[in-house]
């Protein structure tokens, strides 16, 4: 991986990330800064599973790649965070 590859990674999941919480509908029990620290983090995860089926240079491989972990990682943040808590006990 190089610097640029990683570079575009983050660039990636910061975009997702934010992009995710502009999607979801009202207010959401997540922070941005959240979501857009797990689509990098799920993006440089992408980034390197590209690296390491092949994808040794930013091409649209590698980005698809990216992109997908991200937006996995997001949905799954946003949809298991809600404000309400449950009262069982």
């Amino acid at each position: 991986m190089t610097i640029p590859g990683i570079a575009a990674a983050i660039a990636v999941g910061l975009t997702v990330g934010a992009l995710g919480r502009l999607v979801v509908p009202g207010r959401p029990g997540v922070p941005l800064w959240l979501t857009m620290t797990i689509g990098a983090a799920a993006a440089l995860l992408g980034a390197i599973s590209a690296w390491l089926v092949g994808a040794r240079e930013l091409n649209l491989l590698a980005l698809i790649v990216q992109a997908g972990l991200a937006t996995i990682g997001v949905v799954i943040v946003l949809a298991t965070a809600s404000k309400e808590h449950s009262d069982s006990r």
